[in-house]
């Protein structure tokens, strides 16, 4: 059996049962609206997901790449404990003010940094740290450079995730945008990759989940 057709009264009922918005969330989406950034933000359900893997593995540093206004920052930093700290890479210098105020507005600010720049550049400068969880939603086509970037700075049995790997359905034709080959690059790289064990979890556009062996 694949599982149950999602039509919308469905999806409607995890969403209001499971992963309602509360009001700053909602502002997050708003105010992107209202300042005509792109609406591309994880969906609820997505957030909540993140936010219960984040719980479930008890991570303590949360690496994002690809902060856009900050919903899923926002998301995942309130699962994080006491202490724990997120660090959160954006290239759009106006995409990142916004998130810094939404962070303000959220009171995590003190649990969230924000990287502004190149998150390639970005990711350099991290070498030395470790993460127990890492979240990649940023330009499809760094998705395989970035997770042989990420790889190396993982704690043991943590999470490397990556949103939009199933690109809208189009992750299984050939003739693809660049951004998608890139993504079916990367699909096949951490399900043949031995460092990890894999899933693509049809959630949203579909999230790959690797645990770090």
């Amino acid at each position: 059996m694949k599982g149950v057709p999602l039509n919308e009264e469905l999806y409607n009922y995890i969403v209001s049962t499971f992963a309602k918005e509360d009001d700053i969330l909602k502002q997050v989406v708003d105010q992107a609206a209202s300042k005509k950034f792109p609406l591309i933000q994880i969906s609820p359900e997505n957030g909540k997901f993140l936010y219960m893997l984040i719980k479930i593995i008890n991570a303590k540093r949360v690496l994002e790449i690809g902060t856009l206004t900050g919903y899923s920052s926002i998301w995942m930093a309130r699962a994080l404990p006491e202490g724990g700290k997120l660090t959160t890479l954006e290239i759009n210098p106006d995409h990142a003010e916004e998130a810094r105020k939404n962070f303000k507005n959220a009171g995590l600010d003190n649990k969230i940094e924000l990287i502004l720049g190149s998150a390639m550049e970005s990711l350099n400068k991290l070498l030395s740290e470790k993460f127990d969880f890492v979240f990649i939603d940023a330009d499809k086509t760094g998705y395989p450079a970035y997770f042989d970037k990420v790889i190396g700075v993982m704690n043991k049995g943590g999470l490397i995730t990556a949103d939009n790997t199933l690109r809208d359905g189009d992750v299984v034709k050939e003739n693809a945008d660049e951004g998608t080959k890139a993504v079916q690059v990367f699909n096949k790289k951490v399900a043949n990759d031995q460092r990890v064990e894999s899933l693509l979890v049809p959630i949203s556009d579909g999230l790959t989940v690797c645990w770090v062996k």
